[in-house]
This record gives C-alpha cells, structure tokens and sequence, in this order.
C-alpha cells in the first residue's frame, strides 16, 4: 500500500494522535514544547550506543519540559488589585538600587523639586520688600494721625503687610500641594509604565508558545504553513510592543527623576502602593465643606475682604462715606464679596467633579476586572479549540490581543483611580 507521507511523517501523526486522544485536551502544546528536547536526547543516546548503554535523558528532559509548561499557562495572570486597605507590592530587589515609595516620592520632591524652591526664595524676598517699602509708615505713632491718607499710610499699610505675609505663605503650601500632586501623578506612570512592560512580556510568552504549537502542527500535518506564517507576524507583534514599554518605562523614569530634582539616571526599586478601593464615606455636601474651609483660595479672597472693610472703616473714622474714596471703597467691598462667591463656586464645582470621578473610577476597576477575566478565559477556549482542529492559529492571535488589551485596560483604570484619589484629596485641601 502506497501511503502519501513517509513512516517518519506517519509516526508523528501517530504520536499527535495518541496524545491527543489518550492525555487529553492541550497535549498538542506539550508536545511542541517537548519535541526539540526530545529530538536533542534521540541524537545524543544514538551517537554514545556503540561505547555506553542507553540512558534515560530523553525521559528526564521531557519530564522537565512539562514542569514548565504551567509557566507558559501562567502567562495569563491577574494584574495588581487593590485592596480595601493601602496595598504595597515591592519590585524585583536590585543591588545597591534605592527602594522609592509613595511618600518618599512625595519627600523627596518637597526637598529637591526646582519649581519648589523658586517659589520658597520668591516667598522670602516678598516678605522682605514689604518690610523695607513700608517700614517708615508702618511706624508712624497713632496720635499724629488726622487725615485719611495717613491713616492708610498707617493702618492699611500694616493690614497688608500682614495680608501679604499671609497670601505669601498660602501660595507657598499651594505650591507644595502642586508638588505633592505631581510628584505622586509621576510616581503612578511609573507603576502604570512597569506594569505594562510586565504584560508585554506575558504577551510575548504566549506568542512564543503559539509559534510553537502552530510549527508543531506543521510538522505532524494537521495544521497549515499559514498557521505557522500568522503565529510569526504574531510573535513579531508582541516583541514591537514590548520594545516600546521599555521606552515608556525609561522614558517615565527619566520624568519622575526630573520632577524629583534628582538624577536623570537614577535607578529605583518601586514600592508599589494603591490607594484604598473603597466608597467614599463622606457625602458630597460634605465634602464640598470641608473644601471651602481648607482652600487657601478662600483663605486668599476672604483676607482681601477684610482689608476692603478696613478702607472703608478708615473712610468713615477720617472722611466721609459720600466722597469719591468712599464710594470707591464701598465698591471694593461688594467687589470682594462677589469674589467670595465666585471662588466657592468654583471650588464646589471642582470638588464635585472629583468626587465623581473617584466614584466612576472605583467601578471601572470592577467593570475591567469582568473583562480582563472574560477575555483570559476566552483565549484559554479558542487555544483547546486550535489544538482540536477547530479554531486558526489567527483566531488564537486575535483572542490573545483581546487579552493583552483588556490586561492593560485594567491596569489603566488601577493608575485612573489612584490618580482620581490624589486630585480628589487635593480638592478637599488636604
């Protein structure tokens, strides 16, 4: 009988099927991962029968081989949750590379970050100024005075002394609180930038076990070049994007150094740390309170007030009301007042949009987590369907994108509501 595949192609169909049907379901995998092993140990106990007896190396790296297969099925894995309470995970350690958390991040940017300084020197030379322009009239004793301009020479000069002080000292912790922000905002694209390398990589593991189920096939017969054509464009899909998440990661890294006011090149071992995933436990109402009596821009319009209402007492103490100062002053008051209402609404406004950002934000991480999951078990059912014949090798890719995608979506809403936390602090003047 003439057979259309010599006895070595019939004794791999053989093979292929008996796995197949004997071991079950994904033996076609471990086949693939095994036949270069075994086809290595063949030739070696071949080369040394005439001078040693036969060995088992065969047997061994094949058992080896199956033992890390689970790592290939581990390529599916569960990115970083966050918990109900901070959670900190620690990257691989490095020798002699220093350990950055979130709230060193944040120290370190208090004390290095250049924009910071500035405006600390700025603060002081402000102080400074004022003292040495209105020191003179500052000083004027109050029995030598009787008219309204050195009454404001006086009173008004010492009022906005303080209030300069005062306005210098806000603007510097809203500086700081600037700082915080960007120094944490810097910390979470690194994690978000590392997190994504991680899963390139897996992505490129499992492009990698493709091209060798497909050339496994290939070879036995039950799967065309095609197949084996397709898994490669994929293979060569995942190692492009995972050349690009190390530029991020480096690019991200040189961003939160520059913002640190440290080395460009500096190398950190992240700690990583999530905020709490939890409802808030404030009501908006609430929250939009607490906002209004921490803000330094209240602080600010409600000090500018206080010295409108001092022009005008002085107007009434040393001139009168109806004359072009006063009427100036009085409108200086009502201007201030509509500032006062303005700047509330406005900072309501903020709070409001950040509370319910950090609402959307903690559901979306439940929402990604059904997709990612959905999407993992997707690609686990269209790979036993290509190892039963019923699916191509681009259906397996295609699934596989789908996975890859909906792991990063995840990720990106994990650093969505970790940023939705920060900024919903800063609204509330923490």
């Amino acid at each position: 009988m003439n057979f259309p595949y010599s006895s070595k192609k019939w004794q791999k169909i053989s093979m292929a099927a008996v796995l197949t049907t004997v071991l079950g379901v994904g033996s076609l995998t471990d086949y693939a991962n095994n036949a270069d092993d075994a086809k290595a140990a063949q030739t070696e106990v071949e080369a040394s029968a005439e001078t040693a007896a036969p060995t088992e190396a065969a047997p061994e790296q094949a058992t080896e081989a199956k033992a890390d297969e689970p790592k290939a099925e581990a390529a599916v894995t569960e990115a970083q949750t966050p918990a109900a309470t901070e959670q900190k995970t620690t990257t691989p350690a490095t020798t002699g590379v220093e350990q950055l958390t979130l709230e060193k991040a944040i120290q370190q940017a208090l004390e290095t970050n250049a924009t910071l300084e500035n405006t600390r020197l700025s603060v002081k030379n402000a102080d400074l100024n004022s003292m040495l322009s209105y020191k003179s009239p500052a000083e004027m004793p109050s029995e030598v005075i009787w008219s309204l301009d050195a009454a404001k020479a006086k009173y008004v000069t010492n009022a906005t002394i303080d209030m300069n002080r005062l306005l210098n000292s806000l603007q510097l912790k809203a500086t700081e609180s600037k700082i915080k922000l960007g120094a944490q905002q810097a910390y979470y694209d690194l994690i978000y930038a590392q997190n994504d390398l991680n899963l390139k990589k897996q992505s490129l593991t499992r492009a990698q076990t493709q091209l060798k189920v497909a050339k496994a096939a290939f070879e036995v017969g039950t799967k065309a070049k095609t197949d084996v054509l397709q898994a490669e464009m994929g293979l060569a899909g995942a190692q492009a994007a995972l050349t690009t998440a190390e530029n991020n990661l480096e690019i991200e890294r040189m961003e939160l150094n520059d913002f640190l006011g440290v080395d460009l090149d500096k190398k950190w071992n992240i700690v990583v740390a999530n905020k709490q995933a939890a409802p808030i436990t404030k009501t908006l109402q609430q929250a939009q309170a607490e906002a209004l009596e921490k803000r330094v821009e209240m602080t600010k319009v409600k000090e500018e007030l206080k010295l409108a209402e001092l022009n005008v007492k002085l107007v009434e103490e040393y001139s009168v009301m109806a004359t072009y100062q006063g009427r100036i002053a009085k409108n200086n008051v009502e201007t201030s007042k509509v500032a006062i209402e303005q700047q509330e609404r406005a900072i309501s406004k903020e709070v409001a949009q950040a509370y319910y950002n950090l609402n959307a934000a903690r559901q979306a991480i439940d929402f990604q987590k059904k997709a990612k999951d959905s999407a993992a078990e997707s690609y686990r059912l269209t790979n036993l369907r290509f190892e039963n014949g019923l699916a191509t090798t681009l259906e397996v890719i295609q699934a596989e994108e789908e996975l890859s995608d909906r792991e990063n979506q995840y990720q990106r809403a994990i650093l969505t509501y970790n940023l939705a936390v920060v900024n919903f602090d800063t609204a509330l003047g923490n």
